[in-house]
């Protein structure tokens, strides 16, 4: 039997095992050949609030568990992943869109995050403190109880598990909500891996839904830490349920990332790069390079060899050989991109490469002759499409870096020294020298500053621990305290 065959999970959601949810399922639709791929179960938002019940009544018995059987189910769940690859990177290429490397990455950062989650049960979990009192002082950490994740279709399985392993590991239960437009990569394989890996019922609960399931997600009482990742003005909506709710939250969201070009670099290794953070993906992740800052020197090069990327890029169906470039998700996330290229175009704009689309197919578009106020460079487009500016010294590149409401991720070609003192400069998450925005590893710390998020919220020991645990204050006397009452 296929680790994936629809006869378990088609139609369910996983509730204490697999059942059908109470809302309509719906249709798993093939962004590239807008096949029907199966049918998918929803929650309800009833279905999420039975959901966090449960979880919480199964999640004390789960903290009790010794750390070394919690750790080795995230490692069996780890090695399921790398087991089953062939079928699940099938999956993620036609539900997602995406290219084999991309749906490989997936699968690979999914068995290195559990490999990562196996190791927190046995990590230090508190500090012993001085006292001036005659007793001992520790500060532990303690699981929170329910964590809450909310995640989204682009990179579905990555930003799905990233919050639920280490969450698990640590003691807590997780009700996972991932995006109905990829129930399958954000949701059913991470349920079946822990299934087989032998985590107990109820610990986990696996529920796709709309926006009322969100909501119902954020607001029961069960759920002590919200864990979303999405765009902007959902993660508005979330924090202030969270906060109304005296909820935990920890914001994943949206980017209007920069690659810098630094005066001297080398041309076509930079335009590489570049054309890879605009491009993986069809532009469909955060820390996509969604402005191209080039030192005026040599922008005119950059520009040229840029477009000729985008112009040599094979576009199609990426179950197909030798595909670069892939579907988008659906036609509303293909029309706001032509939007926003028609729009910076109106406005005077330079379209040098693409602009166009065929059915879901959007092609990889260069557009130059940009503004401050261009939408093409103020706003997060989340498709192919490069918009590229020049500067004259690395204040003014930093200036331009800073006045984005966004704060994810930088990257700085060229010489290291300037980009060292680049670095110092900008406002962001995460900086890379001589690489592009896109980056991700299990071990380091994810997030954003401003409208990208709250910070560094998954990710490493120390960023998970401190994510999905409480700190407890604990003192102890060898006999009772006298007092002077």
């Amino acid at each position: 039997m296929a680790f994936l065959d629809s006869a378990i999970w088609s139609e369910k959601i996983f509730l204490n095992g697999w059942r059908a949810g109470s809302a309509e399922p719906t249709d798993i639709v093939e962004p590239a050949t807008g096949k029907v791929l199966d049918r998918a179960g929803l929650a309800s938002a009833d279905d999420i609030r039975e959901a966090a019940q449960k979880a919480a009544a199964a999640q004390k018995a789960w903290a009790a568990t010794k750390p070394a059987e919690r750790a080795a189910v995230m490692r069996r769940a780890g090695q399921l992943f790398e087991e089953h690859a062939t079928e699940l990177i099938d999956w993620i290429q036609r539900e997602t869109g995406a290219i084999p490397a991309k749906a490989g990455l997936e699968i690979n950062v999914a068995a290195n995050e559990c490999y990562d989650a196996s190791a927190l049960p046995h990590h230090s979990m508190g500090d012993v403190l001085t006292s001036d009192e005659d007793h001992w002082s520790f500060a532990r950490r303690l699981p929170v109880g329910v964590v809450g994740v909310i995640s989204p279709f682009n990179f579905p399985l990555i930003l799905s598990i990233r919050s639920v392993v280490p969450a698990l590991a640590l003691g807590n239960a997780v009700v996972l909500k991932p995006d109905p437009r990829t129930p399958v990569s954000g949701g059913v394989m991470i349920a079946r891996a822990l299934e087989e890996a032998g985590l107990p019922e109820g610990v986990f609960q696996m529920v796709p839904g709309g926006a009322d399931a969100g909501a119902a997600l954020t607001e029961a009482p069960e759920i002590e830490v919200v864990s979303f990742t999405g765009s902007t003005a959902a993660g508005r909506k979330v924090g202030e349920a969270a906060g109304r709710n005296l909820k935990r939250v920890h914001l994943e969201l949206g980017g209007n990332n920069a690659t810098v070009v630094l005066p001297g670099a080398d041309v076509a290794m930079a335009a590489s790069a570049g054309a890879f953070g605009s491009f993986l993906h069809q532009g469909q992740v955060c820390m996509t390079t969604g402005r191209h800052l080039v030192h005026e020197s040599i922008a005119e090069e950059y520009v040229a060899a840029l477009q000729q990327k985008a112009e040599q890029l094979p576009l199609g169906d990426p179950t197909d050989e030798n595909i670069a470039i892939g579907p988008v998700i659906d036609a509303g996330q293909r029309d706001n991109i032509d939007r926003i290229v028609r729009e910076s175009k109106d406005a005077g704009a330079k379209v040098v490469a693409g602009g166009t689309y065929d059915n879901l197919f959007y092609s990889p578009t260069v557009i130059t002759d940009l503004t401050e106020e261009s939408p093409a460079w103020s706003q997060e487009i989340f498709g192919p499409v490069a918009p590229v500016r020049t500067f004259s010294t690395i204040e003014e590149a930093a200036e331009i870096i800073n006045t984005s409401e966004y704060g994810l991720t930088v990257g700085l070609l060229g010489n290291v020294g300037e980009a060292m003192k680049l670095a110092d400069l900008v406002r962001s998450g995460k900086v890379h020298i001589n690489e592009q925005t896109v980056s991700d590893e299990s071990n380091a710390p994810f997030g954003g500053f401003g409208n990208s998020g709250n910070g560094s919220r998954v990710g490493g020991y120390t960023t998970n621990i401190e994510a999905f645990t409480e700190v407890q204050w604990l003192t102890m006397r060898p006999e009772i305290a006298p007092y002077p009452f």
